[in-house]
């Protein structure tokens, strides 16, 4: 299997971000030493903090990715040639080594970059060890590549603490010749300390996991050491810096330019799909080992004083603390578990026995069957399988290597109970997906003590352990390997289960990752999205190919001890608090309008507020009338989605979205005959536009009042003034016209029609038979009016009227097949037995009036809003209503005429005073949200698709409250 990767959307915005950024070379530098071959061209602003660049993408959504190909694009737009990518730990080291040098990556950067490589030269702590005063080859094939060669980009891929060693200095830091010279070999014909000639080449410098290095830290010293012309800073997070002084002192994020250059934060990865969801899971414990907490009084490298209640205990190195997992004190604030203690951490000596942890490793064995299961078996036996890993973070390293170790045997024990159960149930299966499963699970059976499993701790490294190190190879480098269901021989790769001792908590990654489990709390306030950061990544099937959400729905599962019961929380809040957007509840701001215009691009500024003042939403201040912000938000869903994660992607005990409802079969039996009709494929048939009438409308349109308007040059006055209430120094911005005298020149009229074409869809000749009258009699032939602000309003008018006049003239045709939807197997022509509770419904309720009737088994109810969606669930209706209940998405699919398809929201089977049937379909719309033109479209298509069904007994209604229903179902049943 060979991983592909793919270009991704918001992959390519943060190229595009970073070109749009760099100031580009200075080709007329007055420096003598421009054309030097072993160095980058010079950069405008080179050196300055104002031309570097910050570019922020959460966790597990391309950034080493994106950082590659910066380096391909600024080479080949700009022909720099010499790249540093200066990293904080060997882990992240080795994760852009491998995807720097895998084939995979190659081939896909080729089909970019034709005949252009990178040359990687990695310099790891021992390549100095020369006793001849030699330098490492890796650092001479860096600094002494040339710009002759345009086909090969140089890398030198380090530490950020090995910049700062005196071996890059070039002296010797020991010893009676401490100080002098340490190589004999020089560089570049001159140079005999690394560091120099490095300065010579006028490096361009990438820093990952940039909050590693906070400016004026001795780590990001070293990088400005390097005398980088460009720092450009790939991460999820970045460092914090003060401002301000004494109380009013607070802390930011310190990024370059005061914002970053692109920011793809967390909430807008999780609620676009761009990562996995969350399911957070803890076993419980008894209220009184609740209450038995213990807190670090105070620790010394020496001595350790732990409070309970009231009473202090002390412990020497080496004591045994009394718990009942034989924990002791190991001295250098460590336990002999691995937890790292601090003043005032609290923990529960019930989580900290192995008993304790058994209960976590087998409900991590369950959830990573019940993962794989799902993704081996897919949904049909069409769709290729994906392969599940389970990574397991333990304290104790002794407990999984050695042979007795308590953690392997325990594992191994309930793996091998867990395997056989599912072997029994799979031998009475009979599909061939399910026989191919079995197969799967009985060579891990017989390979489990050898190639199920495998581990990879800091003290791997240079060990000597033949078997060790193959583990460490398969988990580290061999990516693919991991992710192959069978070798290139047909034998199952059975490898799944890895652990480590955090070491693989950054830097590595792979996207198949479905099952994180913590033995014992870290003891750490690091950052939570760092500690689940290695699920997130969207996963790849057996073919490579990496699968969205609306492919795959994929979610992590992550264990955790009752001790961190408050992760999700602090989950929630740390991603909340990434938000590019905190929204003021008593008026809608500049940022609020940025994006909402971002989102739709027919509108400016002061049509939006225009509007939202006509909708009862904001006041001539701009300030929020009752229930503004809500209103906003059911209007403009975008400004939620970028200011806070959704319920469903961060859970505790996994989500009741991911569950699957069970369908009252009996009830939907009710209108079997019905859905054999829906589930027909249905073609639209428009009716043919006239000529005559199409350049009418053209017509109309261009004579309409303030269609053609000249463009003004505008200004951007910035000034600077001292703000008391932030306390800080604030640029305040105007953009205004400049006076009426400086109209903009117009487009040349032929190219003006030819965008107007490409916009509209709409045949040159007609468009130029209006488009040269209005010119010619109501403009007196002034091309200034032919401008991108006439363009637009032609498009936009445009598209109005198509909508206005012709939005309604079609018909829908019933073709001959049938074809599956949410609830109803074509194949089977029988509906399903259950459905993803998502799909019906983001919310739920408990609170069930009539469960006889409901169309799934409850409770919980799903819905998606209060009223009148889960008024109407409650209601207990009269006998005359047989069954009712909320649709799940796509339960129809109804053809839309722009794209796509639509479903109503609830159905109801009415029995009249004649025993006869009546379908009711209600498409609901939550009182005093406001209408959108796409809300109007759906609507407007429901009511022509059900009107044809209506001699068959399907009546249609648009509901904005449950009263507006209960009225339609009392006309029905007259």
């Amino acid at each position: 299997m060979k991983i592909l990767l793919e270009e991704l959307p918001h992959q390519q915005e943060a190229l595009e971000a970073i070109d749009k950024a760099f100031l580009g070379i200075d080709a007329y530098s007055a420096n003598p030493d421009s054309n030097y071959v072993y160095a980058n061209p010079i950069i405008k602003g080179a050196g300055e903090d104002s031309t570097n660049i910050d570019i922020k993408m959460e966790t597990g959504t391309g950034k080493t990715y994106v950082g590659v190909r910066t380096m391909f694009e600024m080479h080949q737009k700009y022909g720099l040639f010499k790249f540093i990518v200066v990293v904080p730990s060997p882990a992240i080291k080795e994760g852009w080594k491998n995807f720097i040098q895998a084939d995979y990556a190659k081939q896909h950067f080729s089909q970019f970059y034709e005949n252009t490589q990178i040359n990687l030269n990695v310099i790891n702590a021992g390549d100095f060890n020369s006793k001849k005063g030699l330098l490492p080859a890796n650092l001479v094939d860096f600094i002494e590549g040339d710009r002759l060669n345009t086909s090969t980009i140089q890398v030198l891929l380090i530490n950020a603490g090995m910049l700062n060693s005196d071996n890059m200095k070039g002296v010797i830091s020991r010893g009676k010749n401490k100080g002098q010279e340490r190589f004999n070999q020089t560089l570049l014909s001159g140079f005999t300390k690394p560091l120099e000639a490095i300065q010579a080449t006028r490096p361009v410098v990438l820093v990952d996991e940039p909050h590693r290095f906070p400016r004026g830290g001795e780590f990001y010293k070293a990088i400005q050491s390097t005398q980088p012309q460009i720092i450009i800073r790939f991460g999820a997070t970045f460092p914090k810096v003060k401002v301000g002084k004494g109380r009013n002192a607070k802390e930011i994020k310190d990024y370059y330019r005061k914002q970053p250059q692109f920011n793809l934060n967390a909430i807008t990865a999780f609620n676009d799909g761009l990562v996995k969801g969350i399911d957070i899971y803890y076993p419980t414990v008894t209220e009184s080992e609740a209450n038995d907490r213990y807190v670090v009084d105070s620790v010394t490298n020496q001595k350790l004083v732990l409070k309970n209640k009231q009473e202090l205990y002390t412990f020497e190195k080496g004591d045994d603390i009394g718990f009942d997992g034989d924990v002791t004190y190991e001295g250098a604030k460590v336990l002999s578990n691995g937890l790292e203690l601090e003043k005032g951490m609290t923990f529960l000596p019930a989580t900290m026995t192995n008993s304790y942890q058994e209960l976590i490793i087998k409900d991590a064995i369950d959830k990573h069957f019940e993962a794989e299961i799902q993704n081996f078996m897919r949904e049909n036996d069409n769709q290729a399988k994906v392969k599940t890993l389970s990574l397991f973070f333990i304290d104790s390293i002794k407990s999984y290597r050695d042979e007795d170790g308590w953690l392997k045997k325990i594992f191994e024990k309930l793996l091998q109970r867990k395997l056989e159960s599912l072997i029994r149930t799979f031998r009475l299966k009979k599909l061939p997906r399910e026989q191919e499963y079995l197969s799967f699970l009985q060579a891990t059976l017989v390979n489990l003590t050898e190639n199920v499993h495998a581990g990879y701790f800091g003290e791997d490294r240079g060990s000597g352990d033949e078997a060790v190190q193959a583990e460490v190879d398969d988990i580290l480098k061999n990516k693919e390997k991991l992710l192959s269901f069978k070798d290139d021989k047909g034998k199952w790769q059975t490898r799944r289960f890895l652990f480590s001792k955090w070491t693989l908590r950054e830097g590595w990654d792979n996207p198949n990752v479905f099952v994180i489990a913590k033995l014992r709390t870290s003891g750490s306030e690091n950052s939570k999205i760092q500690e689940v950061g290695r699920g997130l990544r969207l996963p790849v099937d057996e073919n490579g190919h990496r699968l969205q959400q609306t492919e795959l729905p994929s979610r992590l599962r992550f264990l955790i001890g009752y001790d961190e019961k408050s992760f999700a929380e602090s989950l929630v809040s740390e991603v909340n608090d990434d938000t590019t957007i905190k929204l003021d509840e008593t008026k809608i701001t500049d940022n609020m309008i940025e994006i909402i215009l971002k989102d739709d691009a027919s509108l400016t500024k002061d049509q939006l507020l225009e509007k939202l003042d006509i909708e009862g939403i904001i006041n001539r201040s701009n300030e929020f009338k009752e229930n503004g912000l809500n209103k906003l938000l059911d209007l403009y869903p975008v400004l939620g989605q970028q200011s806070r994660v959704r319920q469903d992607k961060i859970t505790v005990g996994g989500p009741r979205s991911k569950q699957r409802i069970k369908l009252n079969k009996d009830n939907w039996n009710q209108m079997r005959e019905l859905w054999e009709r829906f589930s027909n494929r249905y073609m639209l048939e428009f009716t043919r536009i006239d000529e005559d009438a199409l350049q009418f409308l053209i017509d109309d349109v261009m004579h309409e009042e303030d269609i053609f308007v000249k463009q003004y040059a505008e200004s951007v006055h910035q000034t600077l003034a001292y703000s008391e209430k932030n306390n800080e120094m604030q640029i305040n911005e105007q953009t205004a016209e400049y006076e009426k005298l400086n109209v903009l020149n117009g487009m040349k009229y032929g190219e003006f029609l030819k965008i107007l074409v490409k916009e509209t869809n709409l045949k040159p000749a007609q468009l130029h038979r209006g488009l040269y009258t209005v010119l010619k009699d109501k403009l007196n032939s002034n091309t200034d009016y032919l401008n991108e602000k006439t363009l637009n309003n032609l498009k936009r008018a445009f598209t109005q009227h198509f909508e206005n006049s012709y939005a309604q003239s079609y018909q829908y045709s019933a073709l001959d097949f049938q074809a599956s939807t949410s609830v109803f197997d074509a194949k089977s022509n029988d509906f399903k037995e259950d459905v993803l509770a998502s799909v019906i419904g983001v919310n739920e309720d408990d609170n069930v009036a009539d469960n006889r009737r409901q169309l799934y088994e409850l409770p919980p109810l799903r819905y998606d809003s209060v009223n009148p969606e889960r008024e109407l669930l409650r209601r207990d209706y009269g006998a005359n209503v047989i069954s009712f209940g909320k649709l799940p998405k796509k339960a129809i699919q109804i053809p839309k005429y722009t794209g796509g398809s639509t479903t109503p929201d609830f159905v109801y089977i009415v029995e009249k005073p004649d025993n006869t049937k009546v379908y009711l379909l209600v498409e609901t719309k939550a009182e005093g949200s406001g209408k959108r033109i796409s809300d109007t479209q759906i609507m407007a298509i429901q009511k022509e698709f059900f009107g044809q069904l209506k001699e068959n007994g399907v009546a249609y209604k648009v509901a904005t409250t449950a009263e507006d229903v209960f009225t339609k179902l009392r006309g029905i049943s007259k």
